[in-house]
């Protein structure tokens, strides 16, 4: 089976690149491969600080001949009366290489089959490897020495194989080798035989170049080294993904620190440790150590000064933070919101504090409407950003919401204000938990429909490479929050009363509201087609205005799932595509005249209408009883002509398709369905 290795050995790589870049190394070699129609059984991939490895397997040595149908010029062109060929004649057959006796003639044109050899694949690899690693994308590119290319960082070797040979190639100004670089500390030349030979002759030189087995053997070294003091350890996903692409060799050492820094919020000493020293924390019976893992890349037994200089680094830290964490607690935590006016929320929009009055205002509506706990709700809006201005979190950005939370307890706030203030800011990512308490929930919200309306009042609406101020995750979060915690929210009205609150003049709110209204239905038909039919979803947003009800939206969209697998769906969806077809501009509130009536099957038909109630039907009754309707709407398309020539008796009879249209209208659009 061929195989062909390419090793692009560089200084250390950003941790982010990483994982991104050989991804899209792969992507990239699988296009070339598509497009020039070499067939392959597998690209593997390995990724480290220093390289970045393709091996691809089983594919053939070269493309396939094609026979190529070429055109040429119009026979009265291509030959002269006597039915020689002229010298634009000659001219095409003498391009495309062949003899005269091979064109022929076909729909006024003179014609050539082509033969084209297919190329070697060490030919295409030889063109192509240059200028797809060229070609990368990244944030930070650098150039370096005197080249006029740009990579992530300079690049320092190149391994190129095919099979057991070398397939020279040059990326930059580096010509390829068979040689590879070891770990920094153990060998800068190492032969790679063939891509079989790899991964294993790395390992011997204490590089690690998979991924998945370096993150593995990061899990259960340190594991190992925890339960020798009986410890577990506390592995974020994030975390472990930094430190796994940071070295090539992971060696783990347990160091320490006093237990005096355990005195201040555990979210401080972990955030320390986890995030801003890239160490592992350690627990005991659920509660936190004064110990904590870092993983070395090393090679060696000698870890004293390893040991030394990392507690050295992290009690500096943790020195800043009781330093700070003490500063701030000197006073009442209230306190703090007025010193929000001295912080620009955005250009604008007013300061910070500005903002937290408008949090306060969306969230007492918000509190009436949900007939929740206002006094909680008020306080816990008033404080939820009062941390932004305190020492620590100015030091330490990503504890905003954790801190206030803390510093709230210690002022001595109720329980229902200490977590709504922490929750406040969930989800934090797009997997992340939401809200508990109902003062979380509802003070989030404010916050984030606050900022959205504010960013699109700005003209700075997502694109796609920009989301100012994490607005989809904003706005997802809301979506998630109301939907999983049955909030009965009316969104469009909260959004229009956002508007209204904005502290610069908007012309045109028509305009705004809609624009976050659509950006909105765009955010839950991406969310929710990830799970169902896209039709199914985009006929449940579609029929009506969803951001009223968004709780109802789940109903319909789960009833709908069921419903259109079943074969009975295809006669509703019919009979509700029927009327729309006819009725689809039309609109009144004039019921139907049954004196106008002059064929049973109007009155049947107005029968079923008046019997389906949809204030007191669940959503599958309704469904059901609309079920029931379709044979009194075939009679009626049947027996009936609509456009009848008595302007009176077609208006009447139109009425009377679109009294049932909105009972359809409840339950989706049926006429999105793909069935």
């Amino acid at each position: 089976m061929n195989k062909y290795l390419l090793e692009i050995g560089t200084e250390e790589l950003p941790y982010k690149f990483v994982n991104t870049g050989i991804v899209q190394l792969k992507n990239s070699f699988e296009k070339l491969l598509k497009e020039n129609q070499i067939d392959f059984t597998d690209i593997k991939y390995f990724s480290t600080p220093r390289r970045l490895t393709l091996i691809i397997e089983g594919f053939e040595e070269k493309q396939p001949d094609t026979i190529k149908t070429v055109k040429g010029p119009i026979l009265n062109i291509a030959y002269d009366e006597q039915g020689h060929l002229t010298k634009a004649g000659e001219g095409f057959a003498r391009k495309n290489g062949v003899d005269e006796s091979a064109l022929y003639k076909e729909d006024n044109y003179v014609w050539a089959k082509v033969e084209q050899k297919g190329k070697s694949i060490k030919d295409i690899l030889q063109e192509n490897v240059e200028k797809i690693v060229l070609k990368m994308q990244g944030p930070y590119f650098m150039r370096w020495a005197d080249l006029d290319v740009k990579f992530q960082r300079p690049i320092r070797w190149v391994v190129s194989l095919l099979n057991n040979d070398e397939l020279k190639i040059k990326i930059a100004d580096i010509e390829s080798t068979k040689y590879s670089r070891g770990h920094r500390f153990k060998s800068d030349k190492v032969e790679i035989k063939n891509a079989d030979a790899y991964e294993e002759t790395l390992f011997e030189n204490n590089v690690v170049v998979d991924y998945e087995r370096r993150k593995n053997l990061i899990i259960e070294s340190a594991k190992k080294e925890a339960q020798k003091i009986g410890a577990e350890v506390y592995f974020d996903d994030d975390l472990l993904e930094e430190v796994t692409n940071i070295c090539e060799w992971p060696v783990p050492v347990i160091c320490g620190f006093d237990e005096k820094y355990l005195s201040i919020p555990e979210k401080v000493t972990v955030t320390v440790m986890a995030v801003h020293q890239r160490y592992f924390p350690l627990y005991k019976d659920g509660k936190l150590l004064n110990r904590f893992i870092t993983i070395t890349n090393y090679i060696g037994d000698n870890f004293e000064n390893i040991k030394a200089g990392n507690e050295r680094v992290v009690v500096a830290r943790l020195d800043d933070a009781i330093f700070f964490f003490n500063e701030d607690t000197k006073k009442p935590f209230v306190d703090y919101v007025e010193e929000l006016k001295g912080i620009t929320f955005q250009k604008g929009m007013g300061s910070v504090y500005d903002k937290t009055q408008r949090i306060i205002k969306l969230s007492e509506t918000l509190a009436k409407s949900l007939n929740a706990p206002q006094e909680s709700i008020q306080r816990t809006a008033l404080l939820c950003k009062a941390d932004l201005v305190t020492s620590l979190v100015f030091e330490f950005t990503e504890l905003q919401g954790f801190i206030g939370s803390d510093y709230a307890f210690n002022s001595g706030e109720k329980q229902e204000v200490v977590k709504g203030i922490k929750e406040h800011y969930y989800p934090l990512s797009a997997d992340s938990e939401l809200a508990e308490s109902i003062e979380g929930q509802i003070v989030g919200i404010a916050d984030k429909i606050d900022t959205i309306v504010a960013v699109f009042a700005e003209g700075k609406k997502p694109t796609g490479s920009a989301d100012p101020l994490g607005v989809r995750r904003a706005t997802l979060g809301i979506i998630k929050t109301i939907i999983q915690k049955g909030l009965n929210i009316d969104l469009e009205e909260l959004i229009k009363q956002s508007i209204n609150l904005m502290p610069i003049e908007i012309k045109d709110k028509d305009s705004l509201f809609n624009d976050i209204k659509i950006f909105f239905e765009q955010r839950l038909s991406i969310l929710y087609t990830e799970k169902y039919r896209y039709d199914v979803v985009d006929a449940c947003i579609s029929n009506s205005s969803v951001l009223r009800h968004l709780t109802d939206f789940i109903k319909r969209l789960e009833l709908i799932s069921k419903e259109i697998e079943k074969s009975e769906f295809v006669k509703i969806n019919e009979a509700a595509n029927r009327i729309i077809r006819i009725s689809k501009d039309y609109k009144t509130e004039q019921l139907p005249n049954k004196v106008l009536f002059n064929n049973p099957a109007e009155s049947k038909l107005m029968e079923c209408t008046e019997l389906i109630d949809t204030d007191k039907l669940s959503y599958k009754e309704l469904f059901i009883a609309l079920s029931k309707a379709v044979p009194a709407i075939d009679e009626f398309f049947e027996n009936v002509l609509v456009m009848d020539k008595d302007e009176k008796v077609k208006e009447n009879r139109l009425s009377l398709l679109y009294g049932i249209k909105k009972k359809f209208d409840k339950i989706a659009d049926f006429s999105k369905f793909v069935v």
